[in-house]
């Protein structure tokens, strides 16, 4: 058996694989139910209805889905330009971080003029975390995915620090937690009564802008280029190693949102377990939209919507809440052989 490398994948084969995938990974979720002595049909039904079967769960799919946009576009935006970005989780807690030191009434500034500036911040904040190991990369060689995985850790350790002791929160009784946002430093919620807050329209938009760069600037060619042949780029006069580092200060900014949007919008502080994994479910999201920033909506939503239909699953039906962590493990394992397939031919001899 060997493999052939497909020189114009027809559209049936682009998107025909990627939907074998899905299908793929429903029917492992239903076996595992099976094994778990439910109903399979029933147990995706649940699934379905916990995330989008009322307005209460369409608006809370789509609260769970805007930091794994921005986190999804990190990743997709890093890995365009073959540039592992596992990090993402690093990332998110530096914009956190800078969010609380701004937004707890640092500067007594209105609503207008504070939520910019915690962008800006929060995004230079990600991206300074990413430069480091995106400089070892270029001058040194040394490996991202490891740098960017060990940063994770040391950021969690220094928040760790942080919240026991410059950035804990005189009333909050011995917890270690930040002070809360003041009033005009919070995002506004999209629906009154409910969770949904106007970081889901930020993500929204920083999808676009991102799908501008990549398909109609120099820069996303210049990225899209060094991704598909660094050496090839580099003999056509591109600057490989500027275009790095460009990209690693796009890719942690963006994945610093996720943090702000979780601050800002919907928490009010910082806590240790403000993220449960968004940065590495990230490169679930970027995975199954093959990478199109566009494509990282749609796909955050359906993960959103697995992890919360989940939760109202096992409520109602007795199913441990780890069959959608075990679905979505199955869907990035099954999508990345469709990528190969779309890709590659297989033939035997």
């Amino acid at each position: 058996m060997r493999l052939e490398p497909v020189a114009n994948p027809t559209l049936a084969r682009t998107l025909g694989f990627p939907a074998l995938a899905l299908a793929a990974t429903v029917v492992i979720g239903s076996l595992l139910a099976m094994i778990a002595g439910a109903n399979p049909f029933g147990v995706l039904g649940l699934i379905v209805q916990g995330a989008v079967g009322s307005k209460f769960a369409i608006l809370e799919t789509l609260n769970r889905a805007t930091p794994l946009i921005f986190t999804g576009l990190a990743v997709a935006v890093a890995f365009r330009a073959k540039l592992w970005n596992i990090g993402a989780e690093a990332q998110l807690y530096a914009g956190a971080v800078v969010t609380v030191l701004i937004g707890t009434g640092a500067l007594p500034w209105p609503s207008a003029a504070l939520w910019p500036l915690m962008i800006v911040a929060a995004m230079l904040a990600g991206a300074l975390v990413l430069l480091g190991p995106a400089i070892l990369k270029v001058r040194f060689g040394v490996d991202e995915v490891v740098t960017t995985l060990l940063f994770n850790f040391v950021v969690l350790l220094f928040v760790s620090y942080l919240l026991e002791g410059p950035l804990k929160d005189p009333m909050g009784m011995g917890w270690p937690q930040s002070a809360r946002l003041i009033p005009d430093a919070r995002l506004p919620r999209i629906a009154t009564g409910l969770r949904l807050h106007w970081g889901f329209g930020i993500a929204l938009i920083a999808a676009l802008v991102v799908w501008v760069i990549q398909a109609r600037t120099t820069l996303g060619y210049a990225m899209r280029a060094v991704g598909l042949n660094r050496q090839a780029a580099a003999f056509a006069g591109i600057p490989v190693g500027h275009v790095m580092l460009k990209t690693a200060l796009l890719s942690g900014g963006l994945a610093a949102l996720a943090g702000f949007s979780e601050v800002a919008g919907l928490k009010g502080n910082l806590t240790l377990d403000i993220s449960p994994g968004f940065g590495y479910t990230g490169i679930i999201v970027a995975m199954l939209a093959l990478l199109n920033p566009l494509g990282v909506v749609v796909s955050a939503i359906f993960v959103a919507g697995v992890f919360v239909g989940a939760d109202s699953m096992s409520r109602a039906a007795g199913v441990p809440t780890y069959i959608a962590d075990i679905m979505l493990a199955a869907s990035l394992l099954t999508m990345v052989l469709a990528i190969s397939l779309t890709r590659f031919r297989v033939r035997w001899r």
